[in-house]
């Protein structure tokens, strides 16, 4: 405080001395713009009676004064004894300034000045900020550029706790220890057990990573500190250094206490090559914080927690045991986690007596945490809409068909032509599905545009998968190709449309992973052409001309052998194709059990409104998962 006052002290004593190097014209006598007369001008004005009152300071040898037509003017005063009584004679009033009361001058001159002395001064007060180092960092003052933007919460203002986390057991499991040694350490330190320094969450989005943070602020009773890692980088060097300094200080005070750090990746980068010299900012950060989580300077009681879905693009150094002790992985839940999740967020929704959240978990494979919570707000939402006082299961299956497959485009309309093409190749993808091995069963085919598509069958898997055979890849494979094939078949090889580009390219990128990343072809055997990141290693001195020439024949070998059994399947159950293809363009969407029925010469029967019938427990749903496990054909 006293250093404070000083500095304002000094500034105001600055600001007075300039005011009075300043030009001292009296502001209430001369306005604005005074004239400069001579002095002979002047004095022959005086004697013909034209001016009307001076100014004569002592301090000075300019005279200021004001004619009779209201003209303010100036002039340089010789020495003149005799100038006084000259103007006394021609009724000239004049006033004297000795300058022993200049309280109002300097208030008119401070207030011309003072817009100049702030720029200079706010100049001069950045400079010595930005060149400051030290506790505060670049700019720690008020300007505040290298404070640490960190969030502080008390655990009795956080509403979330370990009872709003489900699905994810084993991660919780752990952090609950965590929390367990913040509240009661003897019962770890008796036995010589030291609390990990940092805890590494690693899993896809939308896994409940960020929750899981929330829910030890609400448990840990220890304040707890939030950032996000992109806010340590900044364009200007040594300012994301200075705010990792700033928030372990600040985490210091409030020990012990828990850091949470989202998405690190944006500052732990691997530091590699690309780095062109040591003054990089995002370098600098991360040197700052490996020494800050475990330097020579302990931190005794402030617990790093972070998240990411990038591990590996990670530094090694920050990885190590001493910093993040512990890598707990947040997966994707399964059919009791997504049950229990279901469970979480259905607490405040009104549900009908028909909904069974276990039938609707077995129908989300590969949903996260947080699509789940969508797939409940969009049923919500959508019984809303339809002025409903709970929500029923067919409000769920909506909201989950709007999520796997897109948004009904009902207004998009298609000729009759484009209908049948549609219903056919939509007919192929099914039909297909039915005849191959170990394929998963059909959840829905419809010919409503979606999103981008015009048609779609979606299949979803019975039950959560682990790992996928070499004959079910293959028949995910030959399932893409039904639509073309259906297409040729019925409408000649010179009719058939662009709708299977998708298809095309999907069939394509599988069949490209099984012969270079699974090892499984016959000519280049258990090999992988994928660098250490993950990468396709295309470049010719990783692969020679004649490897790459191999690769390309061992897949459109595979991919020709696949078509060919395809065409086989169509062509001999082309009556079952039309039949399904005929009932798609007469309903326009089919479930599985839908399309089973029209194959045994079953009659429909449409579900009631309310949608009890529309899932049942022993329904199986399926599809074909991908990097999550959904999947649309």
């Amino acid at each position: 405080m006293k250093k404070n006052t000083r500095n304002i002290l000094v500034w105001f004593g600055l600001m007075v001395f300039l005011c009075l190097l300043a030009n001292p014209f009296d502001t209430k006598l001369m306005g604005n713009g005074p004239k400069e007369l001579p002095y002979s001008v002047f004095m022959r004005a005086a004697s013909n009676g034209e001016v009307k009152e001076v100014l004569i300071r002592n301090t000075t040898s300019k005279l200021v004064g004001k004619l009779i037509d209201g003209t303010i003017f100036t002039t340089i005063v010789p020495m003149d004894l005799n100038m006084i009584d000259k103007l006394l004679s021609h009724n000239v009033q004049i006033t004297v300034d000795t300058g022993e009361s200049g309280w109002g001058n300097l208030f008119s001159q401070l207030l011309q000045w003072l817009p100049m002395l702030l720029l200079i001064g706010l100049l001069i007060y950045s400079s010595r900020q930005m060149q400051s180092g030290g506790k505060g960092g670049i700019g720690g003052g008020p300007l505040g550029i290298g404070k640490a933007k960190t969030k502080m919460f008390q655990s009795r203002k956080v509403n979330v706790t370990f009872a709003d986390v489900a699905g994810i057991d084993e991660a919780k499991q752990e952090l609950e220890e965590i929390v367990d040694f913040l509240k009661a350490p003897q019962k770890f330190q008796r036995l010589g057990g030291k609390i990990p320094r940092g805890v590494l969450l690693v899993g896809d989005p939308g896994n409940g990573k960020t929750l899981l943070a929330k829910a030890i602020a609400g448990e840990a009773g220890v304040p707890f500190f939030s950032i996000s890692g992109s806010e340590f980088v900044e364009v200007f060097v040594g300012v994301g250094a200075s705010r990792v300094r700033d928030m372990f200080e600040n985490a210091k005070k409030h020990s012990p206490c828990i850091v949470f750090i989202d998405e690190i990746d944006a500052v732990g980068r691997k530091r590699d090559s690309s780095f062109r010299s040591g003054n990089d900012e995002r370098e600098q950060t991360l040197n700052q914080l490996l020494v800050e989580m475990d330097g020579f300077d302990e931190n005794q009681g402030v617990i790093i927690l972070a998240a990411t879905n990038r591990p590996d693009v990670l530094d090694a150094a920050l990885l190590r045991p001493g910093r993040f002790d512990r890598r707990i992985t947040v997966q994707y839940p399964d059919m009791a986690g997504r049950e229990k999740i279901l469970f979480v967020h259905v607490k405040n929704v009104p549900l009908s007596p028909d909904v069974n959240l276990k039938v609707v978990a077995r129908g989300t494979p590969g949903f996260s945490g947080a699509e789940l919570a969508n797939l409940v707000n969009e049923a919500a939402l959508i019984a809303a809409r339809e002025n409903k006082l709970t929500v029923n299961m067919r409000d769920f299956e909506m909201a989950k068909d709007k999520l796997i497959m897109g948004t009904e485009r009902k207004s998009m309309s298609m000729t009759d032509d484009e209908k049948k093409m549609t219903a056919y190749h939509e007919a192929g993808h099914a039909l297909v599905a039915l005849f191959v091995p170990q394929c998963d069963p059909i959840h829905k085919v419809t010919i409503i545009p979606r999103g981008g598509a015009l048609g779609m069958v979606v299949r979803l898997p019975e039950k959560d998968k682990l790992s996928v055979s070499k004959t079910e890849i293959l028949s995910n494979i030959k399932v893409a190709m039904g639509g073309r094939v259906a297409e040729e078949l019925i409408f000649g090889e010179d009719n058939i449309t662009t709708g299977a580009a998708q298809d095309i390219r999907q069939a394509t990128d599988i069949a490209k992973k099984m012969i270079i990343r699974w090892g499984m072809s016959d000519k280049l055997g258990f090999r992988s052409f994928y660098d250490s990141d993950g990468y396709y290693m295309e470049a010719s001195d990783q692969i020679s001309q004649l490897t790459s020439e191999t690769i390309d024949a061992e897949i459109k070998k595979l991919l020709d052998a696949s078509y060919k059994e395809v065409k086989e399947i169509v062509s001999k159950n082309r009556d079952k194709l039309e039949a399904i293809a005929t009932k798609l363009i007469e309903r326009e969407t089919l479930t599985g059990d839908d399309v089973k029925k029209v194959l045994a010469g079953e009659e429909i029967i449409d579900p009631p409104e309310d949608g009890t019938l529309l899932l049942s427990e022993s329904f199986a749903l399926g599809g074909l998962p991908n990097m999550n496990g959904k999947s649309k054909t």
